[in-house]
């Protein structure tokens, strides 16, 4: 065959690096963010059902102390020796049970809790997981002080420290809520990016805070702290107050008025002090709108809880539903403050505009 018959062949290029980008590493794509916020938004959820069940369990351990049923269940952690006294069961032993029920409910979620924020913990706040385990240690020291609320016969001492112990989970899990519950709703869709989360966008920039408007974020804190421990010392006084017969010597007989008089003085400086926290946290420079309706609800509740204060006083503390009310009151009120608390040390929500042609740029595999 001659030679130039057939066109010689091309010469073949030289391989080049494929230009198809590299599958991001495990942990990183758009399904982890996904991933991250359902983690969050659960453990979010779960922390307010917590909120929820705590304040209940506050309520139902201060029943049993106006009905008298602190004693109503002999034994410990049984009642009658099964986990439901069907022969025994009446109003007392009814309030003691179930609180003790309840008080297996929040350990059971807040070992859930704690489980979930130390296995992903890569995926979560790098404090949920030591604040998860401290309440779970707390809740255990309150299981305890249960016990020998009841094998030491109701001692004055053990049913203040297990008040206090009920009430510092209440405020700690109150404020793990707003934290969370905000940098849950600062997770972006894994399908979407907003032009603000791009890096070079002004929401993707570091939040800036004018001096003057740090300095009453601060001020507001410690304000909201001090407001926090006036109301816990209220409710541990008439927790102790409770625990003496305070009250009830004081009306029937004259005598032991000082703790009467005492929780009266210090619920006009805690009501004072909270009356004045409502408008400020209204017209605080860079309060969110939860941050207002908390404020607005603690005001309410304060006017509220002063009103039943009195009427639990004229009607000599015989009617139970009044003064188990009252109780209610002072719990919503030590996790409303806890909960505004959480909002002012949880970051800001960046302004993100509106979704539309221009503000939403989809992600391309």
């Amino acid at each position: 065959m001659r030679a130039g018959l057939w066109p010689s062949p091309r010469p073949r290029a030289p391989l080049a690096a494929s230009t198809r980008p590299a599958s991001p590493p495990p942990g990183s794509g758009p399904d982890s963010g996904s991933e991250d916020g359902a983690l969050l938004g659960r453990i979010s959820r779960l922390s307010g059902h917590l909120v929820v069940a705590l304040v209940i369990l506050v309520v139902i351990g201060g029943a049993t102390r106006v009905m008298q049923a602190g004693l109503a269940c002999p034994d410990w952690p049984l009642c009658y020796g099964a986990l439901l006294p069907g022969r025994q069961m009446n109003l007392q032993v009814f309030l003691e049970w179930f609180h003790r029920l309840d008080a297996f409910v929040v350990g059971m979620a807040l070992l859930v809790m704690a489980a979930a924020s130390v296995l992903g913990r890569r995926r979560l706040p790098h404090w949920l997981p030591w604040i998860a385990c401290g309440a779970l240690a707390l809740v255990a020291v309150q299981g305890g002080l249960g016990a020998l609320t009841v094998t030491r016969l109701l001692a004055s001492s053990l049913v203040t420290a297990h008040l206090a112990a009920a009430l510092t989970l209440l405020a700690l899990i109150s404020a793990v809520h707003q934290i969370l519950r905000r940098q849950a709703g600062r997770h972006p869709s894994p399908h979407t990016i907003r032009q603000g989360d791009l890096p070079g966008s002004p929401a993707g920039k570091l939040e800036l805070v004018p001096i003057g408007q740090r300095f009453w974020r601060r001020l507001w804190r410690l304000a909201l702290l001090l407001a926090l421990a006036l109301v816990m010392a209220q409710c541990l006084l008439g927790g102790w107050m409770a625990s003496h017969w305070a009250a009830e010597q004081c009306l029937a007989s004259g005598q032991g008025c000082n703790l009467l008089a005492l929780h009266r003085r210090l619920a006009s400086g805690a009501g004072a002090s909270l009356l004045l926290l409502a408008p400020l946290g209204i017209v605080l420079p860079g309060q969110s709108r939860s941050g207002r309706a908390l404020a607005v609800a603690a005001g309410a509740l304060v006017v509220l809880q002063i009103a039943l204060g009195v009427v639990t006083l004229r009607l000599g503390l015989t009617v139970p539903a009044v003064t188990i009310a009252h109780q209610l009151g002072a719990a919503l009120l030590v996790a409303l403050l806890a909960g505004q608390f959480g909002l002012s040390l949880a970051p800001s929500a960046p302004s993100l505009p509106a979704p539309g042609p221009a503000a939403v740029l989809p992600i391309r595999s």
